[in-house]
């Protein structure tokens, strides 16, 4: 019974004579301001040499390392820390994923590995490194418990330090 009702249903929709629409959704609010995040550490910091903000640097591994995980959904996702980060960082994400289907392009991969070289040569996950628009590591920090208000007071306690 349900393929010769699936077939009527599907034919009427092909002929436009049932009233379903497939326009588009509006966007939720939250995406308006979407934050950016650099895929270069020389990028993250040219954008923060141009407007004098701090660059916050994320190495992640986005399908395997559940702090990660956490840390991008509790915080990083969240519309209060977007508008947070909107006027007050630079954006920088360096990721290590294990799956092949999550594989990153070689280059890409390369880059991320040139960059923990230089910033997270300890193989931490997650690990939020705060630099100077010069490059100058500021703080070190990973993954904490609170969501996105208690994260960016916390980031804020790193940055009034130094």
């Amino acid at each position: 019974m349900r393929t010769p009702l699936f077939a009527a249903a599907f034919a009427l929709l092909l002929t436009g004579t049932a009233p379903v629409s497939f326009a588009q959704a509006p966007a939720p609010a939250h995406t308006a301001t979407s934050a950016t995040w650099n895929t270069t550490l020389d990028a993250a910091l040219q954008q923060a040499k141009a407007t004098g903000r701090p660059v916050l640097a994320v190495f992640s591994g986005s399908d395997w390392c559940k702090p990660c995980i956490m840390l991008k959904q509790e915080v990083f996702d969240k519309p209060e820390f977007e508008q947070y980060a909107q006027d007050k960082l630079v954006l920088a994400r360096f990721d290590f994923p294990r799956s092949k289907k999550n594989k990153l392009p070689a280059e890409q991969t390369k880059l991320n590995e040139q960059t923990a070289a230089k910033l997270n040569k300890e193989g931490t996950f997650p690990l939020v490194v705060l630099l100077s628009p010069e490059g100058k590591v500021l703080a070190k920090t990973g993954y904490r418990a609170g969501g996105a208000m208690a994260y960016t007071n916390y980031l804020n306690t790193l940055l009034a330090q130094k």
